[in-house]
């Protein structure tokens, strides 16, 4: 049986070892088929982004190996005999998020994980690694710490773009509860959204080895099984009064709007227009003569240096509720929440009515 395109080390090269002498045997082990979709799960690719992002370096900063590597995983929660903590050193490049990341032993021992924000949050069995490597990397108080009593609308030099991360969907689900997109002072934020029985846990959407969603778990209280097109909310939050459309339909629109707000203060207010690039970090760069592309230096895109706080809390909420794909099934009234607030906020600077917009 052949094995293409997966060069891992040590145990998961193994694993391959294990999978290819079995396939070929006359009685195949129970778990060669949860062996084999893992190896096509994004968790598996050894070749994508979050985990060849430092292959040049050949290790993994301590930091980021708790996540993008199953022995830093291991190793933040003291599942390989260390001290729970971040590792003592880089974990060397090539690991992924391996069996022994879902399946150690103790990893039933974990009892709560500790957010960005600070707060622990209690979990049980495999939600234990969901939680931890989907929350995301900032939260509302990294935000309010970095724009502490600074004047809403003044450039600070000081101030840089956070990122909330990627893949965010844990950081989302928890929503209120977790704090980890940006709160305004005097509002109120959805908790964690609790899914009718028998939606109680990632797993219970997502299979756990190939990672896809099950259209079968929907179909149990909705008449379609696309989370594209499924709306929990009577009430219609883009302005569109369209009650048919996906709640999806109502976030996209309302973020788009988010944007141009941003834009609008960015070169209104701020007088630095401003671009966003995903596929280029820090993402936000400057366009000083509003061409809609980043403005060059050295061959090189200009980040955006003119943040005001009012502004960097708006981005970040913008780039948060874009963080998680499936936001419209994980806690889309909290999304919506965030778009509004921070839309609303943006609005009282240009002195303009917020329209079209429902919280």
């Amino acid at each position: 049986m052949r094995m293409r395109h997966f060069l891992l080390a040590g145990t998961i090269t193994l694993i391959f070892a294990v999978v290819a002498t079995s396939a070929q045997s006359p009685t195949r082990t129970p778990d060669i088929e949860e062996i084999m979709q893992w190896a096509r799960s994004g968790h598996a690719d050894a070749h994508s982004e979050s985990f060849a992002h430092w292959n040049d370096e050949g290790e993994i900063p301590p930091v980021c190996a708790t996540c993008h590597s199953g022995a830093g995983f291991r190793s933040l929660h003291g599942l390989d005999g260390s001290e729970p903590g971040l590792p003592q050193s880089p974990i060397p490049v090539g690991g992924v998020v391996d069996c022994d990341t879902c399946h150690s032993p103790g990893l039933q021992t974990v009892t709560h994980v500790t957010l960005p924000s600070g707060q622990q949050h209690p979990v049980t069995g495999f939600e234990a690694a969901c939680m931890t490597c989907h929350s995301g990397r900032a939260a509302s108080v990294t935000v309010e710490k970095a724009v502490a009593e600074r004047p809403e609308d003044v450039v600070d030099a000081e101030l840089r773009f956070i990122n909330p991360h990627y893949a965010t969907a844990a950081a989302s689900l928890l929503g209120g509860t977790g704090a980890l997109g940006y709160h305004y002072p005097g509002k109120t934020y959805e908790p964690r959204f609790v899914h009718a029985r028998p939606v109680s846990t990632c797993i219970s959407c997502h299979e756990p080895h190939n990672l896809t969603v099950s259209q079968e778990t929907c179909l149990t209280c909705h008449e379609t099984g696309a989370s594209q097109d499924i709306r929990i909310s009577r009430q219609s939050h883009d302005g569109s009064g369209n009650l048919e459309q996906g709640i999806a339909v109502d976030i996209a629109a309302n973020r788009k709007r988010l944007f141009a707000l941003i834009a609008d203060y960015a070169r209104e207010v701020v007088g630095t227009p401003i671009v966003f690039d995903a596929a280029r970090h820090p993402y936000f760069f400057a366009d000083h003569n509003g061409d809609g592309l980043a403005d060059q230096s050295d061959g090189a895109p200009v980040a955006y240096a003119s943040w005001t706080p009012r502004l960097l809390k708006a981005a970040y909420n913008w780039k948060f509720v874009g963080a998680d794909a499936a936001i419209h099934v994980h806690n889309p009234h909290y999304a919506l929440e965030l778009l509004y607030d921070s839309a609303e906020d943006l609005s009282a600077a240009l002195q303009r009515e917020l329209t079209g917009m429902v919280r």
